[in-house]
């Protein structure tokens, strides 16, 4: 491309950028003067890491490339400023606004496209007319087919090119005029040369995490009930992580900064899920107080004993059953035998007439709660 051109200081300069993720100057408009000087530092450039920065690259070209202090000849002068950008991927970053940016200020773009490149981006970064700007090939290696196309546009009169056009978004070339036109999305105002938005909230359009507002040709973001906006004014962090339908916990959701975990209730242990519980056992060792028997009942227990003990009031401890020294040996076994049954008919008794009760209560404690919910 380079031997096809009119190198020198009063004709064509030529600057060097490479990009990837970030971007390089590899040599600015001001550094060479000859093609022989200029091919050999094009030949000692190396690849950057990976990454399309494309935006950026544009970006850089603008803040650091096309400056009177980089080579730059005054815009009085009325030469045109060329971008060739070529590149095999898709961009990583923005770059309708960035190109749009460059084009308004006078900036002719062409996007060649190599190998995977995405012909939509090629055609958002270049100039119109596309069929003039948009260019694709299949490998690096047969480039050199496009160079003819640039020569020949290079030196054309473009008034959408040299930046005399005072279109604020497009400039479409008609002849040796030019019409202003804009992107989708917005509509072209009486004056001929400006855009307004049709709907700054469509999708695509606005940056909002949850809901966009309209504000006459501008936006506010706002966030659904339950979240509230973050600093950054666009994205949204939830309120409440335990409301309603926000949790997936099968008993108790804990709150916990910004975000949640789940517990269980008395009696549930929480299952290796971290969600759903499962019913303790009451009766497992360290879980009760009885001193010699735990019997379980559902989600609680009750206390008995071994055979010769009777409960004690206290319905956790036992005693020893008491037996005449009168009877005989044969008759105080009957006796201690009878006593034992009747006392432990009478335990089971009252425990199970505790148990109702306690039933009953947290039944009822259950009833109000539902009410309450």
């Amino acid at each position: 491309m380079i031997d096809t051109l009119d190198v020198g200081e009063r004709t064509t300069r030529v600057a060097v950028m490479n990009y990837a993720s970030t971007v390089k100057v590899e040599f600015p408009l001001r550094t060479y003067f000859d093609k022989a000087s200029m091919k050999e530092a094009v030949s000692r450039i190396e690849p950057l890491s990976a990454g399309t920065m494309t935006g950026l690259a544009i970006q850089t070209a603008m803040d650091e490339v096309f400056t009177e202090e980089m080579g730059t000849r005054p815009a009085t002068s009325n030469i045109p400023k060329v971008v060739i950008v070529v590149t095999d991927g898709r961009p990583q970053d923005q770059v309708q606004d960035v190109a749009a940016s460059a084009r308004t200020a006078g900036i002719e773009i062409y996007a060649v496209g190599v190998d995977r490149a995405d012909m939509q981006s090629l055609r958002i970064m270049a100039s119109e007319p596309l069929d003039e700007h948009v260019f694709y090939v299949e490998t690096y290696g047969v480039i050199e087919k496009l160079t003819s196309r640039f020569r020949e546009t290079f030196c054309a009169v473009n008034v959408c090119a040299l930046g005399t056009h005072g279109c604020q978004q497009l400039c479409v070339s008609d002849g040796p005029s030019h019409l202003c036109d804009c992107y989708e999305g917005y509509t072209l105002n009486p004056d001929k040369r400006t855009c307004s938005a049709v709907d700054m909230c469509a999708p695509g359009r606005h940056e909002c995490d949850q809901i966009c507002v309209s504000n006459n040709r501008s936006y506010v973001c706002d966030c659904y009930e339950g979240y509230t906006l973050n600093p950054d004014k666009k994205s949204c962090s939830a309120t409440d992580m335990c409301a309603p339908g926000r949790h997936d916990c099968a008993q108790v959701c804990l709150n916990n900064d910004g975000t949640y975990s789940c517990g269980c209730y008395e009696g549930y242990t929480l299952n290796p899920d971290r969600k759903t519980c499962s019913a303790a056992d009451v009766c497992a060792p360290g879980r009760h107080d009885c001193e010699q028997v735990c019997v379980r009942d559902d989600l609680s227990y009750t206390c008995g004993c071994h055979q010769g003990y009777t409960l004690n009031p206290d319905r956790k401890t036992c005693s020893r059953a008491i037996t005449s020294s009168l009877v005989t040996t044969e008759e105080s076994c009957k006796c201690e035998a009878i006593v034992a049954l009747q006392d432990s008919v009478t335990s089971r008794l009252e425990a199970l007439s505790t148990k109702l009760e306690e039933v009953s209560e947290k039944l009822q404690a259950y009833q109000e709660r539902q009410q309450i919910v």
